[in-house]
């Protein structure tokens, strides 16, 4: 009719338009199916550590051979700068003439207790050590008052060399093994409390106010809360605090000489020195290093790689 507006569309072409539109959806969704589902595959493979067990020949090519290659590097070149006569024989000796010490040591039935006078020592130290710095870094991390007072304290104390200790600890508590323990502690209590107090600083403070809801207060808190969030900083404080102990005692049984204090591993060092004997002089470093190395990897290493595959910062192999 004239004068009739029509505004609308007629039922046939809306249903032939939607039948237009319907293949386009329907490909919209399809593709963001497979978009969604590409990206859970890839949140499952960053998720999953792939495990696998590590063959005889991948350790013995990758944890045993580099030290024993580096070793025999040294010994390769020690051994041509003596044929090369780079400076007199007693100055650098024969490797086999350290050889050769060690032997005697062996033989006379000296070895075993050397190191065992030190070792014994180090790690009874390390232990009060650690006794000692595990609270004393707890109340330092957690009370600001105290923080301000002996933190400092703690950070000119560790940068301290241990040697320094051992003139006083022998004025005030003699030649013998109190004094020998007063110098590792001094050496080591500051560097185990020192990281354990970084280790605390790093923990997020929604663990603490999460603990806090659940009831986890003071040393409850400290015990399931802190110290566990906290361990990697604690475990390097170990290491260090280790490694300050050992070199504390090796000062003070270089310096302090007495009977009473028998036979370790620095008064060796010091007596073959006495003695101008320049291969028991490089026998007792080698002990000592070896020493050294042999408690960080026995002891240390495992925890650090525990406390480090808990987290997920380690992939595990089986």
């Amino acid at each position: 009719m004239a004068g009739t507006e029509i505004t609308g569309e007629s039922p046939k072409t809306t249903a032939a338009v939607e039948k237009t539109d319907e293949p386009a959806t329907t490909e919209r969704r399809k593709q963001s199916s497979q978009d969604l589902a590409g990206l859970e595959a890839g949140l499952d493979a960053l998720d999953a550590v792939q495990i696998r067990r590590t063959s005889p020949a991948e350790v013995l090519v990758q944890k045993v051979l580099p030290p024993i290659v580096a070793i025999a590097l040294i010994l390769a070149v020690w051994k041509a700068l003596v044929w090369a006569k780079v400076t007199d024989d007693y100055k650098l000796p024969d490797p086999k003439l350290v050889w050769d010490a060690l032997e005697q040591l062996w033989l006379r039935g000296e070895l075993f207790d050397i190191v065992w006078t030190s070792v014994s020592r180090g790690l009874f130290g390390f232990l009060i050590a650690l006794a000692i710095a595990t609270p004393l870094g707890l109340i330092v991390a957690r009370v600001k008052v105290i923080r301000a007072g002996i933190g400092p304290i703690l950070s000119g104390l560790q940068s301290l060399p241990s040697v320094a200790w051992v003139a006083p600890a022998v004025i005030w508590l003699g030649l013998n093994d109190r004094m020998m323990y007063a110098v590792i502690l001094l050496g080591a209590v500051p560097s185990i409390a020192n990281g354990l107090v970084s280790g605390i600083d790093q923990v997020p403070p929604l663990f603490l106010r999460a603990g806090r809801t659940l009831g986890a207060r003071g040393l409850v808190s400290a015990r399931h809360i802190l110290l566990p969030a906290a361990l990697p900083g604690y475990v390097a404080g170990l290491k260090q605090g280790w490694a300050f102990s050992w070199r504390s005692l090796m000062a003070a049984e270089i310096i302090a000489k007495s009977p009473d204090l028998g036979l370790g591993l620095g008064q060796y060092l010091e007596n073959q020195r006495n003695n101008s004997d320049m291969a028991g002089v490089l026998l007792g470093i080698i002990m000592i290093l070896f020493v050294g190395i042999a408690i960080e990897l026995l002891i240390f290493a495992p925890i650090e790689r525990r406390v480090l595959r808990s987290r997920g910062l380690l992939v595990s192999t089986h």
